[in-house]
């Protein structure tokens, strides 16, 4: 036996044969997993005093745990106070109720009641128990017993982080919607009848909220009021993201969920260009609802890809969005494209400002705050390159700002377009395409190889979306 083996009592009430022969296999048990029992049947010799030995095995400073079989017979005995269990219960009592030795002691249901009610002693009765019970049970449920003998609990309180920098700043930007996403997340998850409005409540809230982001045109630096701005949205983002992805999960063919989503993307899209109380204004000044609108309905689709609800995904980018342009006094129905913009204070006046050499300040910032956001920067990017490929059979053109970072490293499909080896998967994805066929698909592939459509270019760097589509192996299985 190991120096280092737990020494453990067993505690039990003679009940029957049956019953101390379970004991029997129990203590076994445990002896072959390392740990040292003290069990009357193996240490009580003939003309020893039973009763001074249970007492001296409960209170004997050496014994690291007690473990209390309890059955029928165990609680009456404790209860009561007689034979040996009841010389226990009564050293044992005081001890718990004086808050000593908390960890010692533990109760191992062998029984329960016709109401399926542990017998378990009155002293006992509050604290956590270890249920041996069934055979069902047994196995699992003797691992924890084994943790709590080696103090080895199968949850660990992690340790405690950094706080949350946001929390710090002189002004932190307060949507008021928490609460609200909480309910709605809820009601979502639990297949209550009041999702809908709970949802419709959340996009509602950051609507009428969005206004708070606005910049102060008057103010110098629009590149760092643009990125401050998007930085104090960040944690909005990240709880919304968390709502699409409960979305893409529960909702993923409900077609209501699908119209308030693309209700509340074409609600933000005012706030892309001048309200019509501003007479002065500078092109860059919205930048940051540019890139804060963009960003949201980038990781919706990505979201709903990640979950598979690719019927949600294809409605966002098959239905049109009613987007009213007051400084040429026309209203029109445009595609999703529309939520791409051009972000001239960063990628003109924040390079020049600052004299960097980096190709795109939107597409670093977009890697950049995917780091916790639950969704992964290839998921982003596979999204992105999705909606390119669609765009290229209309008349609007999506730009593929993440995939730089592809054209930089990426060497093979993205998943999507692997799983697309099944013909089975590239039928449910198709639609997402706006193609009928791996053959119309093939089409789109080689216009954008003829330059038919503008292939996106970085420098000297150019997506090569054969590889990235995998195309020739794509529908070639079951």
């Amino acid at each position: 036996m190991s120096e280092s083996a737990p020494k453990i009592f067993i505690s039990y009430s003679w009940t029957n044969e049956t019953h101390e022969e379970w004991v029997i296999n129990l203590a076994t048990e445990l002896r072959e997993n390392g740990i040292d029992v003290i069990l009357d049947k193996w240490d009580l010799k003939e003309g020893h005093d039973a009763n001074a030995f249970m007492e001296k095995m409960v209170s004997d400073p050496k014994i690291n745990k007690v473990i209390l079989v309890c059955d029928k017979e165990y609680a009456l005995k404790a209860d009561s106070r007689e034979g040996g269990v009841g010389t226990e219960a009564q050293i044992i009592t005081p001890e718990l109720y004086k808050k000593k030795d908390q960890d010692k002691y533990v109760a191992v249901v062998k029984e329960r009641d016709e109401d399926g009610n542990a017998y378990l002693p009155t002293f006992f009765k509050s604290r956590v128990y270890i249920d041996l019970s069934e055979e069902n049970l047994y196995s699992s449920n003797f691992d924890q017993l084994l943790r709590w003998i080696f103090d080895k609990p199968l949850h660990v309180k992690p340790n405690i982080g950094k706080r949350p920098a946001f929390l710090d700043e002189d002004s932190h930007l307060d949507f008021g919607v928490s609460s609200k996403l909480r309910r709605a997340k809820n009601s979502i998850t639990e297949g209550k009848s009041n999702w809908s409005g709970a949802l419709q409540d959340v996009y509602d809230t950051i609507v009428s909220n969005f206004e708070v982001l606005r910049i102060d045109p008057s103010e110098n630096e629009i590149d760092e009021l643009v990125l401050k701005s998007i930085e104090d949205f960040l944690p909005i983002r990240n709880e919304l993201i968390q709502l699409f992805l409960i979305l893409g999960q529960y909702k993923k063919n409900e077609n209501e969920a699908f119209t308030l989503t693309h209700r509340f993307f074409e609600r933000l899209l005012p706030f892309t260009e001048r309200p019509e109380r501003m007479q002065s204004y500078r092109e860059w000044d919205f930048d940051n609802f540019r890139f804060i609108i963009h960003e949201l309905f980038l990781y919706a689709n990505a979201c709903f890809l990640f979950q598979q609800a690719f019927n949600f995904a294809n409605y966002l980018l098959s239905n049109q969005y009613y987007y009213q342009n007051i400084n040429y006094g026309k209203s029109d129905l445009l595609k999703y494209p529309i939520f791409r913009r051009y972000l001239k204070s960063l990628e003109e006046y924040r390079k020049r400002r600052i004299d960097t050499n980096r190709i795109s300040i939107h597409s670093d910032l977009l890697k950049s705050r995917s780091e916790g956001s639950g969704i992964s920067f290839n998921k982003l990017m596979e999204t992105d390159f999705i909606m390119y490929l669609r765009s290229c059979r209309g008349d609007r053109y999506w730009y593929p700002i993440t995939n730089l970072y592809a054209a930089e490293t990426f060497y093979t499909s993205f998943e999507l377009f692997t799983r697309a080896q099944s013909t089975k998967f590239f039928n449910e994805i198709k639609p997402l395409l706006n193609v009928s066929d791996k053959e119309e698909l093939k089409e789109v592939i080689d216009s954008i190889l003829a330059e038919k459509y503008r292939r996106p270019r970085w420098d000297y760097r150019s997506l090569d979306v054969e590889i990235l589509t995998g195309i020739d192996k794509i529908a070639t299985a079951p």
